[in-house]
C-alpha cells in the first residue's frame, strides 16, 4: 500500500467529484452564505429539493471565501448584505478564483431597493428571498449554466 498525504487525497477526491459531476453521476454541489441561521436551514432544504447537494454554509464573507476554496461548490447562494462585507465583494473575489462557482445573489430586499444589480461575470443573477423557490432557482441556474 502506498501512503498518501492529505493533499494528495484531496486532489484525488476533487478529480473523482468533477468526473462524477461531468457524467451526471452526482448532483451539482452548493454552498449557502447568509448571516441568519434560519435562512441557511431553509436554503439548504430548498437547494436539496432542487437537486443540489449542499456541501456547507457560511455566516459571513470571510468564511464564505474560505469554504469555497476548501469545498469547491458548483453554486453559491450568496446574501447581498453580510456582517463583514457585501455579497458583491464576495462575488468579485470568487470571480477571480481558478474554479469559480456560479453565484446566485439573494437578499430580503428587492433588486430595486438595492439600487439595481449590475450583472457581473460569474453571477447567474439575483432572487429576492421572498421569491426564492425551487422553480425560480432552477430557472435561473438553467440560464446561468
Amino acid at each position: 500500500m502506498i501512503p498518501l498525504s492529505c493533499g494528495k487525497i484531496r486532489e484525488i477526491q476533487e478529480v473523482l467529484r468533477r468526473v462524477a459531476c461531468e457524467y451526471s453521476l452526482m448532483p451539482a454541489t452548493a454552498l449557502v452564505v447568509d448571516d441568519h441561521p434560519t435562512f441557511r436551514r431553509f436554503a439548504r432544504k430548498l437547494l436539496e429539493s432542487a437537486g443540489l447537494f449542499v456541501v456547507g454554509d457560511a455566516p459571513d464573507g470571510a468564511s464564505a471565501l474560505s469554504a469555497v476554496r476548501e469545498l469547491r461548490p458548483d453554486v453559491v447562494l450568496l446574501d447581498v448584505l453580510l456582517p463583514d462585507t457585501t455579497g458583491f465583494e464576495v462575488a468579485r473575489a470568487l470571480a477571480a478564483e481558478p474554479a469559480r462557482p456560479l453565484v446566485v445573489l439573494t437578499s430580503s430586499r428587492s433588486a430595486a431597493d438595492l439600487g439595481g444589480l449590475p450583472v457581473r461575470e460569474g453571477v447567474a443573477g439575483f432572487i429576492a428571498k421572498s421569491e426564492l423557490t425551487v422553480a425560480t432557482l432552477t430557472a435561473l441556474l438553467g440560464e446561468g449554466a
